[in-house]
């Protein structure tokens, strides 16, 4: 067996690399040396820590997992002033965590990972800047929603106030007074319509598809709650583990069965919310043609109270162009607005790309990734040694809270690695017997989801397939409990 990259930091011991700071790697990073793996390593492309939360922060960002059950099961926090945290203190959670645990201190920010190579037994990664660096263990902590995707309208380029994407919000931009276009009308888009419509002159939604909202209230947790929960920490484990089972059990559940009568409570539950519409022209205009959480389901305590706002236009018509002074549309009518706002989602299916990422005999994750992203239980690539992601391709991202996941997708992962730390193999990767079998046994599960009842989402791949996790969550509790080590080739 070829001699292993010890540590750096003279343990000894094997040595990690994790691909980004976001919840996945400081996740990662607290994880492994509580496994007494000290040399471990963050490289950060940006110059913050945070992922998501640090990319997002437009006017009304808020997370819909309950705030007590959107947090690490190792840091429970006290001290959220809402049911449904705002972004900007999610993010400071994650800045505080880090420094509890001493991650921050890890992190090699600014510093992108542009390439990686197995050979000899470990991973080489080169940097942006062209430095390299080897370990063993490699894993990817990139997160899903960071790619912005752009929409293809002619013009977008000739529009002559500002305009930027909602997760490149430009805070520079003066909004009160102004005429505000947004063009999408997902969960981002309903979040800047609740938070802008009361401050801007007019507002312009421009509406591809309806969606569905479930009538969700947040209100504000009180100084005694806060108070309480701190001087409790038992009661405040024992909240977090209800919210959790009860997400499970009132969403995560009804999503897998499209005629559960879980899913037909929520069905019902939306086509509530609908009806507060008094406008009937307008209510029709905000209804869906396909069934409830098909596509994400929205949650807002107040998106059609806004949307009946006098100064906001709901526009349905197709866009035909962009010019420099608004948005046309397909019926001829140019919508004059001062700003733009391009609230259209990401690329999920990028992952660890645009990095190049080279395996067993020369094989690049592009080429294993060609027509489509897999990876055996969303975590790993067959070819492709001791390369571990943290909520990868066809995982449980529509379903639970992706912090709960990551924690025991790590657990996983980690006794992955303990194969290695104790000399048994230098790599694991799936065989492609077991990881064409997971994929099938997926697919055919995806087609009873509530993802296919014919509505076009994100979730879907090119085929049509929702490239997510389609069974329960027990299951994947108990597939995350212990790999089975028969599924991996040993290197």
């Amino acid at each position: 067996m070829r001699e292993y990259v010890r540590g750096m930091d003279g343990s000894g011991d094997i040595r990690v690399i994790v691909i980004g700071a976001g919840m996945s790697g400081i996740l990662s990073a607290v994880k492994l040396r509580e496994r007494g793996i000290t040399d471990v390593v963050i490289y950060e492309k940006a110059d913050r820590l945070g992922g998501t939360w640090r990319e997002n922060t437009y006017p009304g960002i808020a997370c819909d997992v309950p705030s007590h059950a959107y947090c690490y099961s190792f840091a429970l926090n006290p001290n959220w002033s809402q049911h449904f945290a705002p972004g900007d203190e999610i993010q400071a959670y994650f800045e505080g965590v880090a420094r509890e645990f001493e991650v921050d201190g890890l992190i090699r920010f600014g510093q992108e990972i542009v390439r990686a190579e197995w050979a000899d037994g470990a991973w080489t990664v080169e940097t942006s800047d062209g430095a390299t660096d080897r370990a063993q263990i490699l894993i990817g902590a990139t997160g899903v929603l960071h790619h912005p995707s752009y929409p293809d309208i002619p013009g977008l380029d000739s529009f002559a106030g500002a305009s930027f994407h909602s997760a490149r919000w430009d805070h520079s931009v003066e909004l009160e007074g102004k005429r505000v276009g947004v063009i999408g009308t997902g969960s981002t888009a309903v979040q800047i319509t609740s938070a802008l419509i009361d401050v801007v002159d007019r507002f312009s939604l421009f509406q591809r598809t309806a969606q569905w909202v479930l009538p969700v209230p947040n209100p504000g947790y009180t100084d005694e709650e806060r108070a309480a929960y701190t001087a409790d920490p038992d009661g405040l484990r024992i909240l977090h583990d209800d919210l959790g089972q009860r997400m499970t059990n009132l969403v995560a559940t009804a999503l897998i069965d499209s005629e559960s009568p879980a899913m037909a409570r929520i069905e019902e539950q939306c086509r509530e919310n609908l009806s507060q519409v008094v406008d009937p022209e307008l209510r029709m205009k905000l209804s869906p043609d396909y069934r409830a959480a098909c596509k994400r389901l929205i949650m807002s305590p107040d998106f059609y109270e806004k949307v009946q706002s006098p100064n906001l236009d709901l526009v349905t018509a197709g866009l035909e162009r962009i010019e420099p002074t608004g948005v046309r549309t397909s019926d001829g009518v140019l919508h004059e607005i001062d700003v733009l706002v391009l609230a259209t989602g990401f690329q999920v299916d990028r992952f660890l790309r645009p990095m190049e990422v080279v395996g067993v005999n020369g094989q690049t994750l592009d080429e294993a990734w060609t027509p489509r992203p897999l990876a055996y239980l969303a975590i790993s690539v067959p070819g492709f040694p001791n390369l571990f992601m943290l909520n990868g391709p066809n995982g449980p991202v529509g379903n639970f809270s992706l912090i709960e996941i990551a924690e025991r997708q790590f657990e996983y992962i980690a006794q992955l690695i303990d194969e290695v730390r104790a000399g048994r193999c230098e790599g694991l990767a799936p065989n492609a017997g077991a990881t064409e079998a997971y994929e099938q046994s997926r697919v055919e599960a995806a087609k009873q989801t509530i993802w296919m009842t014919g509505c076009r989402s994100w979730y879907l791949d090119d085929r049509g397939i929702p490239a997510t996790w389609p069974w329960t969550f027990d299951r994947f509790r108990d597939e995350m409990a212990a790999p089975k080590l028969e599924a991996f080739d040993r290197f």
